[in-house]
């Protein structure tokens, strides 16, 4: 696929997760951000926290900067123990904040995509895939992001307000 038609592709999916990310965050309070799924799993916090230090992830891959230290969502990288309260954590409204923050970055990294960036060896793979490239990576963010948009929509219903996407 070429750069041009895999910037628009991957802009009006990211579109849709901006839509559902900021929608699922509408209205928690920091309280219910921290509200545990039971048996298990990660909070609102941390999943939203998640995506934002991932957001940072992709702006790097895409030549831009961060609104953000890298290491402000080390405490969100996957495989980390869940967040209570008392941690002090970044609150909501900052994850809002820096992922509103983030997306001319994103915008603008996406518009500047080149055939030999797509095709160029990416910089990590999460699959742990030696053949990853700039373009397969940016799908596959793209995917993470999506997937855990769905899991703040469950996270949001698990406080007893409505869902956003009907």
């Amino acid at each position: 696929m070429d750069a041009r038609n895999l910037a628009q592709i991957l802009t009006i999916q990211m579109r849709y997760t901006d839509y559902v990310f900021e929608a699922n965050l509408a209205g928690m309070s920091e309280e219910d951000g921290f509200r545990q799924p039971e048996p298990s799993g990660n909070c609102m916090n941390w999943v939203a926290g998640h995506i934002v230090g991932s957001r940072g992830d992709t702006l790097r891959v895409l030549g831009q900067d961060s609104p953000f230290a890298a290491d402000k969502y080390a405490r969100y990288e996957r495989g980390t123990e869940a967040l209570s309260e008392s941690e002090e954590e970044v609150s909501l409204g900052e994850i809002l904040a820096d992922f509103l923050a983030a997306k001319g970055g994103l915008a603008a990294g996406l518009a500047g995509l080149t055939d030999e960036m797509v095709a160029g060896k990416a910089p990590f793979s999460p699959g742990n895939n030696p053949e990853e490239t700039v373009g397969s990576l940016l799908a596959g963010l793209v995917f993470h992001e999506s997937y855990h948009c769905g899991q703040l929509g469950v996270l949001r219903r698990m406080t007893g307000r409505e869902g956003v996407i009907k």
